[in-house]
């Protein structure tokens, strides 16, 4: 792939200003930012990782998760290597703790991206795996065909990015999936080495009410870290007030992992705590993660409680609503079916 010189910076004297997360990184020729995947070079910022990907699949979209938009359907999933963070419990950190100097990437170009995902009869595309903010411009690029091929756009993402990126993607993304790993800057610190749960927020309201995306959030709740009733109920409070109370809220069991193997999973009486406080500060729809819980994924009909779709695993096993609505007393869903 052609080096692709990147957008989003400016030159501040003999250095590059990246203006695409939060980070601002101050970064001097031949040295990349904190993503390690963009690069001062002569004066230029490059984007050594458009067209260059570790990982490619087709999976379920309610792998990402995401349970509200075209349930049922297949996404065409690609990652590469880098992130905006360094999430002490990552389960993709062989990928997301790389360099761009290994061989872990192959070239796949826009078009063929847009190209596998049709012939894998997949009806959208999700950039996940790594951390795809830092692929801005080939997130953008693709995005754009993939529209043009009638298939819709997925950005599974921690949300650390600036409001000029977040703008910068607008009418490219369909949806906005983001991790929102605590509601204090401690936690934010503890666990992803990040100052701040702010530019997180501010961007996930922006992409719903100024973009127009489809959001919703995932907290993997790890205990003694953002477990505590104050965050829960913090974090609940903010989607039901700023996002909207028909915003979907997955809640995922943490499992001992890298710096955090010395603490134990999370209990599933803490998950089912979690759900409580959910419904309790008005959310219509939370669902429970990683673990083993009847009707725990299950989407149910907030006016009359039938069932609207019912999931195993990753798996839609039963649907019944059509044309988004109730079949039994015609409430909205709320879920995107096309």
């Amino acid at each position: 792939m052609e080096i692709h010189r990147a957008d989003l910076w400016r030159a501040e004297g003999d250095v590059i200003r990246c203006e695409l997360c939060p980070h601002a990184c101050r970064i001097r020729d031949g040295s990349v930012g904190f993503c390690a995947v963009r690069r001062n070079e002569g004066g230029s910022l490059i984007a050594l990782t458009y067209g260059r990907v570790s990982s490619v699949a087709v999976d379920p979209i309610e792998k990402k998760p995401v349970f509200h938009y075209r349930p049922g359907t297949l996404v065409f999933s690609v990652g590469s290597v880098g992130c905006t963070m360094r999430c002490g419990h990552c389960q993709n950190w062989q990928i997301s703790r790389a360099s761009c100097d290994g061989d872990l990437l192959r070239d796949l170009s826009p078009a063929d991206v847009v190209a596998g995902a049709l012939r894998e009869g997949c009806e959208g595309i999700a950039f996940t795996y790594n951390e795809p903010v830092i692929q801005a411009e080939y997130v953008r690029d693709t995005s754009r065909l993939a529209h043009e091929s009638g298939l819709f756009t997925i950005m599974v993402t921690n949300g650390y990015i600036t409001t000029e990126g977040l703008d910068y993607l607008a009418g490219a993304i369909d949806v906005w999936r983001v991790d929102v790993k605590g509601m204090t800057d401690e936690a934010y610190r503890t666990l992803c080495r990040v100052p701040s749960v702010g530019p997180i927020l501010r961007a996930a309201e922006r992409a719903k009410h100024v973009h127009g995306m489809h959001v919703e959030v995932v907290t993997n709740v790890v205990p003694t870290i953002n477990d505590d009733e104050a965050q829960l109920t913090a974090l609940a409070a903010w989607i039901a007030q700023e996002l909207g109370p028909e915003t979907p809220w997955h809640i995922t069991r943490f499992f001992p992992y890298l710096d955090f193997s010395h603490l134990e999973p999370t209990p599933l009486s803490t998950l089912r705590r979690a759900r409580e406080i959910g419904h309790g500060a008005g959310l219509l729809h939370v669902y429970l993660g990683n673990v083993s819980e009847p009707g725990g994924e299950d989407t149910v009909c907030p006016g009359c409680g039938a069932t609207l779709v019912r999931r195993e695993g990753f798996r839609v096993v039963g649907a019944g609503m059509p044309e988004g609505a109730c079949p039994t007393c015609g409430r909205k869903s709320g879920i995107v079916t096309g």
